[in-house]
């Protein structure tokens, strides 16, 4: 029996006061006290590289000099923190520096919504108003796709364990194959363009990741994504790009679309739009279709200004093309490894799937991706599977900004991990 007065070590207060629902302290079994750039120490002193980033929501590592300099001012100053939607002085500067920096010189023309805390509330918004634009109800995602867990984006997903976790049907969605999902020989595009000349009054919109960060990092090829826009501009349904995992950089560019030119009609963005690991999101609407009426969508949290501050010393990053073109340099390091040790290791089957520093390496042998996770873990090496239910793909997240020679200490853990659990 837990009392007020008990002293717990180690993970006893977890294990003992803590929902049985958590999960990323089952596969790093350490308590963490602290983090700054690519690295965290758990409360030992011992060093672990992270090349997981918050699942993809620190892509300029822990604690920015900058960003956490800009958050300690403002706090001192007795900046306003909660706001709702209140007008403030940090959400202008945001406001202002996202037009400047990133949809200014890109010629793209977006209302920004702040739709709550966290992708999943990007996502919801997003559903919502493609439906109220269209009058229709049906929303289609793609196989092995995730876009949340609230009930609306958990009925998009494909997890199965996932969707089995609503407890309730989950309605007005249907799925189309992803790019590839069928083969080479077969045209998804042609199979979604039938299913919408079939269906498609009833569909309002049509969401989609360029990289499914959950669902195995099956990646879109930019062909495919120009098809799949001119494909819903056809059929009248409005296009939703997912960019929550993809997005603020971790593809390359700052947003995993532009290589294919495409300008959705709604964008998700979550995660690092922060810059900080504050939660953080937005709804990105096309003027013509920003038909909210006040207050029509809200939440308490929509106004996180401290997160304000951080996205705005963030958004430096992205003044001119410098850490796009650091991210594409070490995208190809990782690359060439990960080719490397497939080729060393036929009976795993691997094959490299992803783009920029979303990036894995996907083996059919089953718990194998678990198991060199683990073995990560143990050599001091942070990194996630991904995969869905499967878990067949050892997923690698480093920072934007990580050091090469960090980039490289990691790699070289990967393959250590590789060498004691590939068949």
């Amino acid at each position: 029996m837990v009392t007020g007065a008990s002293v717990m070590n180690g993970l006893d207060a977890f294990e003992e006061l803590e929902s049985e629902v958590r999960s990323y302290v089952r596969g790093w079994p350490t308590v963490f006290d602290r983090a700054y750039g690519a690295k965290l120490w758990d409360e030992n002193g011992r060093e672990y590289l992270d090349f997981f980033s918050g699942a993809g929501g620190l892509n300029y590592g822990h604690n920015h000099d900058a960003m956490i300099g800009a958050l300690v001012r403002y706090l001192q100053s007795q900046g306003v923190l909660h706001s709702l939607d209140m007008a403030t002085t940090a959400k202008r500067d945001f406001l202002e520096r996202f037009h400047e920096v990133i949809l200014k010189p890109r010629g793209l023309s977006y209302r920004v919504m702040f739709p709550g805390p966290t992708g999943t509330n990007a996502v919801e918004a997003s559903l919502k108003l493609a439906r109220k634009v269209t009058g229709r109800a049906d929303i289609v995602s793609f196989s092995n796709a995730f876009h949340g867990m609230t009930l609306g984006s958990l009925a998009l997903s494909g997890n199965v364990v996932k969707r089995e976790s609503a407890g309730i049907p989950l309605e007005h969605q249907r799925t189309a194959p992803f790019d590839g999902e069928l083969g080479e020989s077969v045209d998804t595009i042609a199979v979604l363009d039938a299913m919408l000349a079939e269906e498609g009054a009833s569909v309002a919109g049509v969401i989609v990741e360029t990289i499914q960060g959950e669902g195995g990092l099956h990646t879109a090829s930019f062909d495919w994504l120009q098809r799949l826009a001119e494909c819903c501009k056809r059929h009248g349904c409005l296009l939703i790009v997912d960019d929550i995992q993809a997005g603020c950089g971790r593809s390359g560019s700052f947003f995993s679309f532009e290589p294919a030119g495409i300008e959705p009609d709604i964008i998700c963005l979550s995660k690092s739009i922060s810059g900080s690991g504050l939660p953080m999101a937005l709804t990105l609407i096309r003027p013509e279709l920003d038909i909210w009426g006040p207050g029509e969508h809200n939440g308490t949290f929509r106004g996180n200004n401290a997160a304000f501050v951080t996205a705005t010393e963030a958004l430096r990053f992205w003044r001119d093309e410098s850490l796009a073109e650091q991210v594409c340099r070490k995208s190809d390091i990782v690359r060439a490894e990960l080719d490397s040790i497939a080729s060393q290791h036929e009976a795993m089957r691997a094959t490299v799937r992803g783009r920029g520093l979303l990036i894995g390496l996907h083996t059919p042998i089953d718990g194998l991706a678990s198991g060199v996770a683990r073995a990560a873990f143990e050599r001091g090496l942070l990194i996630e599977t991904s995969g869905g239910a499967a878990s067949d793909v050892i997923k690698l997240m480093p920072p934007l900004t990580i050091e090469d020679e960090q980039l490289e200490r990691g790699l070289a853990i990967l393959r250590d991990s590789v060498e004691v659990c590939a068949p």
